[in-house]
């Protein structure tokens, strides 16, 4: 299985349910990118480095990611709108186990 269905909310509330390829080494934010759920230049500013929390996002579904880095969690710390279920997009590998991943982008800040 090279395909997994994940939902996204964008930023205006809009729920998209989209498909994501796993063997091309994406993470959740380059797939917010691909299928244009953020205006261009506002999500993975800093490219994916885990730097910016541009790409900040809310996992709404029991999935079970990964641990978080230390880098995530010091940027988090420094992030606008943070709740307890926040994790960067780019931090986020697109894999088998996300088949049914739900999230929702947090506001732009």
């Amino acid at each position: 299985m090279s395909d997994i269905n994940i939902k996204i909310t964008d930023r205006d509330g809009v729920s998209h349910k989209v498909v994501a390829p796993t063997d091309m080494a994406m993470n959740l934010m380059e797939v917010v990118r691909s299928y244009e759920l953020a205006p261009e230049g506002t999500i993975g500013v800093c490219g994916g480095m885990a730097m910016c929390a541009s790409c900040q996002c809310y996992v709404l579904s029991e999935t079970a990611l990964p641990e978080m880095s230390d880098d995530e969690e010091a940027m988090l710390s420094e992030a606008f709108d943070v709740k307890e279920n926040s994790r960067l997009g780019c931090q986020i590998q697109m894999t088998p186990e996300m088949d049914g991943l739900v999230v929702a982008l947090a506001p732009e800040s």
